[in-house]
């Protein structure tokens, strides 16, 4: 699914070079849910942002589902964005003046499917999250937790191999942050890769690995039993109303 070889990136001023990843090394199978954790300034976001095509790194490899990565136009690059990469961020980065339905549905108009076939994909969403029913609500008119359910709705809505999530939980109460790692866990359940940064060691522990970074390189390791299987009716999607 990803595999990143001795990658660095490196931010330039005209005084001093800072390496935000060093020589980083890390494998990713398909279906697997991996914590990315360590203290601020080490890396973990820009390592989100390589994995998601968002920046360029300056050396060493990066193979996205098998294809090398290093070099893509900037046409192909935002074509697999939109395809194969679903991104939820801590700020939710939704549009205020759009209701809940046409927030969704944005990334979809870009890809010009039809339009049936994005009302099927909007409904399936909201529905999985917990949120058909409001739908034409604004984001004005909707909780933290329920703003970003909607984030995790536009995020699945165009079928991505993996997730991307920065912080998902930093905007909310200890609550909600378990009702949406329970909505992360059932997504990954369903068979979509995701990776997570996040400060909480209680949530990288519902991961199945957790990586620690420090200045930029990996300084350990830990894999996690594997949870239970997710059954109908789950906490997932039953608590999903409530937030």
């Amino acid at each position: 699914m990803l595999t990143m070889h001795d990658v660095s990136k490196i931010y330039r001023t005209e005084l001093i070079e800072t390496y935000a990843l060093r020589s980083f090394s890390l494998e990713v199978s398909a279906g697997e849910f991996v914590a990315i954790t360590g203290p601020s300034g080490s890396g973990k976001t820009t390592f989100l942002n390589v994995a998601g095509l968002l920046e360029e790194f300056d050396s060493g490899s990066y193979l996205l589902e098998g294809q090398d990565v290093r070099g893509l136009s900037d046409d192909v690059r935002s074509r697999l964005r939109n395809e194969r990469i679903g991104f939820i961020f801590q700020s939710f980065n939704l549009i205020p003046d759009l209701d809940v339905y046409d927030n969704v549905e944005l990334p979809l108009r870009y890809r010009r499917l039809s339009g049936a076939d994005r009302r099927e994909r909007i409904g399936s969403a909201l529905e999985l999250v917990g949120l058909a029913s409001r739908a034409r609500h604004m984001p004005s008119q909707l909780s933290g937790g329920q703003q970003q359910r909607v984030a995790i709705a536009r995020a699945i809505a165009g079928d991505p191999a993996f997730l991307l999530a920065d912080e998902p939980t930093g905007n909310l109460d200890s609550l909600m942050s378990r009702q949406v790692m329970d909505l992360l866990e059932q997504i990954n359940d369903m068979g979509t890769t995701i990776l997570l940064v996040t400060h909480d060691p209680e949530l990288a522990r519902r991961a199945q690995r957790n990586v620690h970074l420090v200045d930029g390189q990996i300084s350990d390791f830990r894999v996690y039993e594997p949870r239970p299987a997710a059954s109908a009716g789950s906490a997932g999607t039953a608590g999903a109303a409530h937030i």
